[in-house]
């Protein structure tokens, strides 16, 4: 098999859809280096037929794995600074299979986007998760286990330095009471978080940063009552929000505030390109079944970026890796850190992920469609032949 540009994703999984019985080696090389290689369930797998991208043009790199009688999977990658994430996960599954849904009511092809994975590791590091994970697109559910996966390589192999999940991970401690030995449930997400609008005003009382959005915390950390790493998922509740912040030339921030939980956002600009973007995320965290007060910062991200005198907006959820113990799930977001007037945003540049989402569902149909026309066209090359076979009397 040949591809025209070497991917950097290592994609190697079990899919809980039917279990993970046995599991099939695929390999990809463009000369003598192997760019993918995947060990993916035999039985779920059993025609794949993978569609590969490195990422061109600014796109980000995608895996498209189509299989069986019209489904498909598909993953998108991105990195920010020292992190790489999948940021996008399409399913696609055909009711009419009665293989795989014997008792459907429905028929025809589902095509289900999430936008919101949560999965993601340092650069040159192997994320590995044993437990199961399960990713909720639209009305489905889907869950991994035993994955092993590795983006933006180095190399042919998966790095033997790993980076565990939050659910694979334990804590030990010599004080009563012993630690539970039982794997802690993947927590259960709550309502999608209440959209706010925020803004900062300068020392005239101008206002010169807004922003609007829903915001919902994802923090790990060690649970009191449990005595073990716990994860979180908590939404920002705009009512209860104080903001604050600074504007500047160069930099601006916005604060957030509620009750025990103070979120900073710091903004940066160049003024050389008049672009700007997020490049900073603060949180201080003093919960109830804290163990200690939890701090996260991350000062190099590259999140947002527009131009000034445009704002940013972006409709899809989309998550903001901070460090591997926080993240920021993002909702219907606009922001304008610079170069706000009358109080209001001024024309949008739309995020990547919104023209992304209907660009895997694309690819897949494409590809379903070349695969019906191959088996049409083989279909009547048969037929002709089984023809030339009889004379006419």
């Amino acid at each position: 098999m040949k591809v025209l540009d070497c991917l950097a994703p290592l994609f190697i999984a079990c899919l809980g859809i039917l279990g993970c019985t046995q599991a099939v080696t695929l390999e990809v090389k463009e000369g003598n280096s192997t760019c993918i290689k995947a060990e993916l369930s035999r039985l779920l797998f059993s025609a794949l037929h993978p569609l590969l991208s490195c990422g061109a043009a600014g796109r980000p790199p995608w895996l498209v794995a189509v299989f069986g009688s019209g489904h498909a999977l598909g993953l998108s990658f991105a990195k920010n600074g020292s992190f790489y994430s999948i940021t996008n996960l399409t399913v696609q599954y055909n009711l009419s299979d009665t293989s795989l849904f014997p008792q459907s009511n429905g028929s025809g092809v589902v095509t289900v986007v999430s936008s919101s994975v949560g999965i993601w590791a340092p650069i040159n590091t192997t994320y590995r998760c044993a437990s199961p994970t399960t990713i909720r697109a639209g009305g489905a559910a889907i869950t991994f286990s035993a994955m092993r996966l590795e983006a933006y390589m180095p190399g042919n192999d998966l790095s033997p330095t790993e980076s565990v999940c939050a659910a694979d991970q334990t804590t030990t401690t010599t004080a009563p009471p012993t630690p539970t030995t039982t794997a802690a449930p993947a927590p259960t997400p709550p309502a999608t978080p209440a959209t706010g609008v925020f803004s900062v005003t300068n020392s005239s009382g101008t206002v010169c940063l807004l922003a609007k959005m829903g915001l919902q915390l994802n923090v790990s950390y060690v649970s009191q009552s449990q005595n073990k790493t716990v994860q979180e998922l908590v939404n920002v509740n705009p009512n209860l929000t104080v903001t604050s912040g600074s504007c500047g030339g160069t930099t601006a921030s916005l604060v957030l505030t509620q009750q025990t939980t103070t979120l900073n956002f710091t903004f940066s600009m160049n003024s050389t390109t008049s672009k700007y973007h997020l490049s900073g995320i603060n949180l201080l965290a003093n919960w109830s079944d804290m163990t200690a007060p939890f701090s996260a910062s991350n000062t190099s991200l590259d999140y947002l970026r527009s131009t000034l005198g445009r704002s940013y907006m972006c409709n899809t959820e989309q998550t903001l890796l901070v460090v591997p113990a926080f993240s920021l799930n993002a909702f219907r977001l606009q922001v304008q850190p610079f170069g706000v007037t009358s109080s209001q945003f001024a024309a949008a540049e739309e995020c990547q992920l919104d023209q992304d989402q209907m660009l895997i569902p694309i690819i897949v149909g494409a590809a379903l469609a070349g695969l019906v026309l191959i088996i049409l066209i083989a279909y009547l090359i048969g037929r002709k032949r089984s023809h030339a076979g009889y004379q006419t009397i």
